[in-house]
């Protein structure tokens, strides 16, 4: 199994169901040396902000979020998700625990 921490849409129970065929069950968790910003994605429909994480390395710099325990196949679909606009890198949480989580992809 891999670890997934989320700190955005991926919390949302309609794009779970829709990316993963299910609804998913995280634990509480929290990212340090990182800050939440947004960044502008043009849409079908317009330019629409999303949130994105940027390293700090500042300890007091910290986002609240959600760790999925999923499989490798749903990783995948959650890579498909995300699309060229973010990357998948591993990180160290506040727990000392690795996870995966998405980045800006520049």
């Amino acid at each position: 199994m891999e670890k997934l921490f989320t700190y955005g849409t991926l919390q949302d129970r309609d794009i779970q169901e829709n990316i993963f065929g299910r609804i998913l069950r995280g634990t509480s968790e929290t990212l340090v040396g990182y800050e939440l910003k947004k960044i502008k994605i043009e849409e079908e429909f317009g330019i629409v902000q999303y949130p994105i994480i940027i390293e700090t390395k500042n300890p007091e710099d910290t986002i609240v979020g959600i760790v999925y325990e999923i499989s490798a196949n749903d990783l995948r679909k959650a890579d498909l998700y995300e699309g060229m606009h973010y990357k998948r890198i591993e990180v160290h949480l506040q727990s000392n625990e690795k996870a995966w989580v998405y980045s800006v992809a520049n």
